[in-house]
């Protein structure tokens, strides 16, 4: 449907509000937390922007997104409680991630964090750093689930006071004053967990450690984000996983105190700033211009988070959408747990926004080389016509499963008959290998 009566409240949540998305008939989306899916409302009106660029290319490129994009990042910055001029849009957040971590001038005493839950893209580039000269070295905070939000929270802090104590002991006079930089999840990918990441902030901040914030799944699954009290580093987060923007489009915030840092996004636009200009220029480029133009791109996906934010207001705005969602999630994930014959990651809800996890009915002696993201993508698209996502953590095999607006229990419940089928079938063939001598 591509377009919605803002004077009419909308339909009850569930299976009613399909009839705003543009899936094909008899798809299942409970993988919302991969790449989203976009209201027919906001693919309409992302059509008409489209449109508007291509009558007069010039004319937009030079003279309308000057006024245009800033609107819609105003929005961003409202909804995510940043100051003016501290929100730029990014193509992804493992864009936006690179941008900062790539920018950091690194010395060979430097120290990354990374967890064992980071991203694997995202543990990819801390490590591609760490292969180049100097070579930082990469530091590894041990989360495994089940815990609790204290013990994380303890764990942490034991964490970087050690390195902060070690690094200040070896610390050779004469050399650059050595700095940690720690890369924390707001939401882990997988497993889907919500993370204390507000208070790890507030760890490293009292340690003087940097903090680069992966928030790929926080806009529209995380309610009342106000980064300006937090105080992160930088913070990144993807506006087309839950926020209903069109892909890709992520922001990057980065306070006023930190913009100094970021000398270059990617590519180098034609507002970079050498230290080797000529005296007299700006010691720093204005960040927003630094961003503003990397080169010419469609900018249809960063402003069509206006009619995306329009879609979600008209829903009954973020309180409403999430605790709905929320609601789905867990009895869902009972549901599903129950009809696998497993159990929950979280058992307590203590970690579930929108996202579930629950344990396949597989086990552990299942290798890696049968079991596949591509046989599940396989088994449950093709044939069962539904989508979750499926990992491996702590030794054991799960599946993570998004609730949408959309998304009722029952769809759960198919989910799970697919996930039976698909797991004896691997069972099967895992009893058929030989033996390993």
């Amino acid at each position: 449907m591509s377009s919605y009566d803002t004077t009419k409240p909308p339909h009850s949540f569930g299976h009613g509000l399909l009839k705003y998305f543009t899936f094909a008939p008899g798809y299942v989306n409970l993988n919302h937390g991969s790449y989203g899916s976009v209201p027919g409302p906001v693919v309409a009106a992302s059509q008409v922007i489209a449109a508007g660029i291509e009558a007069n290319p010039d004319k937009f490129m030079r003279l309308d997104a000057a006024d245009k994009i800033p609107t819609a990042r105003r929005r961003m910055e409202q909804l995510v409680g940043a100051g003016p001029d501290e929100v730029v849009f990014v193509p992804n957040a493992s864009h936006g991630i690179n941008t900062v971590l790539k920018n950091f001038v690194w010395n060979k005493e430097d120290i990354i964090v990374a967890a064992t839950t980071t991203y694997n893209a995202v543990e990819r580039t801390i490590q591609y750093i760490n292969d180049l000269p100097p070579h930082p070295s990469i530091s590894v905070f041990l989360l495994s689930f089940p815990t609790t939000r204290a013990a994380i929270i303890d764990a942490f802090r034991a964490h970087i006071t050690s390195l902060v104590r070690a690094q200040l002991s070896s610390h050779q006079a004469g050399t650059p004053e050595p700095k940690i930089v720690a890369v924390i999840d707001s939401i882990a990918s997988h497993p889907g967990v919500y993370l204390p990441w507000k208070e790890l902030v507030g760890i490293c901040r009292e340690a003087g450690v940097f903090t680069v914030i992966d928030a790929a799944h926080s806009l529209g699954q995380e309610v009342d984000i106000n980064l300006g009290a937090v105080k992160p580093d930088f913070w990144i987060s993807n506006c087309h996983k839950w926020l209903y923007a069109k892909r890709p489009c992520a922001i990057l915030y980065v306070p006023k105190r930190n913009q100094h840092y970021l000398k270059s996004p990617f590519p180098t636009p034609h507002s970079y700033v050498s230290p080797r200009d000529p005296p007299g220029g700006p010691k720093h480029a204005n960040f927003l211009e630094l961003f503003g133009w990397t080169g010419t791109t469609d900018f249809t996906a960063y402003m069509s988070v206006i009619p995306a934010l329009d879609f979600r207001q008209w829903l009954g705005g973020e309180h409403k959408i999430n605790e709905y969602c929320h609601s789905v999630a867990v009895a869902g994930g009972k549901a599903l747990a129950q009809r696998l014959g497993t159990s929950l990651l979280d058992e307590a809800d203590e970690f579930t926004l929108n996202m579930v996890n629950v344990e396949l009915p597989l086990p552990t002696s299942v290798p890696e080389d049968i079991f596949s993201k591509t046989f599940f993508n396989k088994k449950l698209i093709s044939k069962w016509n539904v989508s979750a996502a499926t990992y491996t953590h702590n030794g054991k095999w799960w599946v993570r499963a998004s609730a949408q607006v959309y998304t009722e229990v029952s769809d759960f419940e198919h989910l799970a008959e697919a996930l039976l089928e698909a797991c004896e079938e691997l069972r099967e063939l895992n009893s058929k290998r030989p033996a390993k001598m």
